[in-house]
């Protein structure tokens, strides 16, 4: 700035110099006069502009930098009130960014135990012992702050041996986490499709995992303080403790019920395709019955050690759900637990439990049994009704469900979840 400054102050008394110099002694005084004023106003009035256009660069850079300044502390503000308006609306413990960086040895990819919609998940150990599960908002999340205020909402008061426990979470700079109480055999999705893995369930682990997962569907349709439908339940969202013990996570698509309330329509349906109930695919109208087809097929697959969807035969085109039918009717149920090479002195229990999954998953969920049904029916040897057709028991059904859904998210970790924006 001050180079050009000095230039243009030289400037106009070196073509005077120059204008001087070159004039001839034969011109008269009266003409320099007049080609000096001439000279001396072009050159000032160009001055004059140019230094009037270096003075309002100089002020636009001041007031773009002043605007960006102010814009990165508005930003600023804004997330702190985002924050305290977050913190305020939450019963919980926070813990603070630095404890769960240290705990989880900065996010270490070695402390990487899996990852969901939601975001990566990581292993870690407090200070005082505890080893915990980081859940961090990853920034390209499919879901996002309205999925984590609805996990906080429907499981900070839940307290039940079935359901995983939340030990609180961090809203810090620009991070947004969950903690929960670490299960070191993951999900159940790990071991039963898996061929390796699937020897290490027995049966009676297998049938303590289907009688958990009942109990702990019960507390949330009828014992909680709210009436709780999970919306997404599938093996990669039953998790395992030490002792192969399952507990019910992920409550991100959770809704509650009020005493009164038995359904409810949605213009989003959110869920995974082979887990859903066909009232709820087609037309959004989820009730607790959606979760009851769901724990259908999460017995059928606990048995079977096979996926509902993707599931193949030789001798047909029918999922997992209408395989076990087709042999239901046939009077061969006990095939579909060929491959979980059931001893004979569990045979009655793994009968009854295919015949409760079926039940489970009725193509009408008027005909379907409520959880404190299914529990009490796996709890007991009395005769069970007869189920009726399954829903969805081909996988065209599943296809021209996903069809039917205009717009759909990216698949989930454990399937293809869903999320359709308009009402069908």
């Amino acid at each position: 700035m001050s180079y050009i400054c000095h230039f243009l102050f030289l400037t106009p008394v070196f073509l005077y110099h120059v204008i001087d110099k070159d004039d001839s002694p034969k011109v008269n005084t009266k003409s320099k006069v007049k080609k000096r004023i001439v000279v001396s106003t072009v050159l000032s009035t160009g001055i004059l502009f140019i230094g009037l256009c270096l003075v309002l660069y100089v002020w636009k850079k001041k007031q773009q930098k002043n605007i960006m300044l102010t814009g990165k502390m508005t930003g600023n503000f804004q997330r702190r009130s985002n924050n305290k308006d977050l913190k305020e609306g939450l019963e919980l413990p926070f813990f603070n960014m630095d404890e769960l960086a240290c705990a989880t040895n900065n996010f270490s990819v070695s402390n990487k135990v899996g990852e969901g919609g939601f975001g990566p998940v990581y292993k870690g150990t407090l200070t005082d012992g505890r080893e915990i599960a980081v859940k961090r908002l990853s920034k390209n999340s499919r879901q996002g702050l309205d999925e984590f205020k609805n996990e906080v909402k429907h499981i900070v008061k839940l307290q039940h041996r079935n359901l995983v426990r939340l030990l609180g979470c961090c809203i810090e700079r620009d991070e947004t986490m969950l903690v929960y109480e670490f299960l070191p055999n993951k999900s159940l999705d790990f071991f039963i499709f898996d061929e390796t893995q699937s020897l290490l369930l027995d049966w009676p682990k297998r049938y303590n995992i289907i009688s958990g997962i009942a109990r702990g569907l019960l507390y949330l349709h009828q014992d909680s303080r709210l009436r709780i439908i999970h919306r997404d339940l599938k093996t990669s969202n039953i998790l395992l403790d030490f002792e192969m013990n399952p507990k019910i996570s992920d409550f991100g698509l959770a809704r509650s019920f009020g005493e009164n309330e038995t359904e409810a329509n949605t213009n989003k349906v959110a869920g995974t395709y082979g887990y859903i109930s066909p009232e709820y695919a087609n037309h959004g109208l989820y009730s607790l019955k959606s979760d009851v087809f769901s724990y259908g097929v999460l017995v059928l697959e606990i048995v079977s050690g096979n996926r509902n969807r993707g599931f193949c035969h030789p001798d047909h085109r029918l999922n997992l759900i209408g395989h076990a039918w087709i042999l239901f009717k046939q009077g061969r149920p006990r095939e579909l637990a060929a491959e979980s090479k059931v001893k004979t002195p569990y045979l009655s229990e793994v009968l009854r439990s295919i015949h409760v999954g079926l039940l489970c998953v009725q193509e009408n969920p008027e005909n379907g049994p409520n959880m404190s049904y299914v529990v009490l029916m796996l709890g007991n040897e009395d005769e069970l009704p007869q189920p009726k057709q399954p829903g969805f028991f081909t996988e065209r059904d599943l296809v021209e469900a996903s069809c039917s859904s205009s717009q759909s998210k990216p698949p989930s970790a454990n399937g293809c979840s869903i999320s359709v924006l308009e009402a069908r």
